[in-house]
């Protein structure tokens, strides 16, 4: 199973904000949308950084009420991991637990395509258990 595979079902649809956007509207758009983190690009769909969760709660922490009329470029994590459609679903749950974030931004051709998050590869990893064990299932049958 491949991102190609999830992207296919979701869809390419990734919600965006640009780097001089307040906290504030992040929040907004955030809680609005019920999602965990936006992808920062400068409009043309080219990736400069994730906002998360985590990353409004260090710089709430650090600079309390004020914190909400900063700049997304003052808390977005700018290093982005990414991963392309040929990524298989194994490889995007080790990107993610190796850096221990939720969300994982697809590229193509230096562009955002899409997103993964958490829940999407844990659902299609359950599918293809669940896949795995009814073949067997079928196969110890008509042994």
């Amino acid at each position: 199973m491949t991102v190609r595979a999830i992207l296919d079902a979701k869809g390419h649809d990734v919600l965006t904000l640009g780097p001089n956007e307040t906290l504030s509207d992040a929040i907004r758009t955030l809680a609005e949308r019920r999602i965990g983190a936006l992808v920062v690009t400068n409009g043309d769909r080219k990736i400069v950084g994730i906002l998360s969760e985590r990353d409004i709660v260090r710089v709430m922490a650090r600079e309390g009420a004020a914190a909400l009329d900063l700049p997304v470029r003052s808390a977005m994590t700018p290093k982005v991991r990414i991963c392309n459609e040929n990524h298989t679903v194994n490889e995007v749950m080790e990107i993610m637990t190796e850096g221990r974030f939720r969300h994982l931004p697809v590229e193509k051709d230096g562009l955002l395509h899409g997103i993964v998050s958490i829940g999407d590869v844990v659902k299609r990893r359950i599918e293809d258990v669940e896949r795995e064990a009814e073949e067997i299932r079928a196969y110890i049958a008509t042994a």
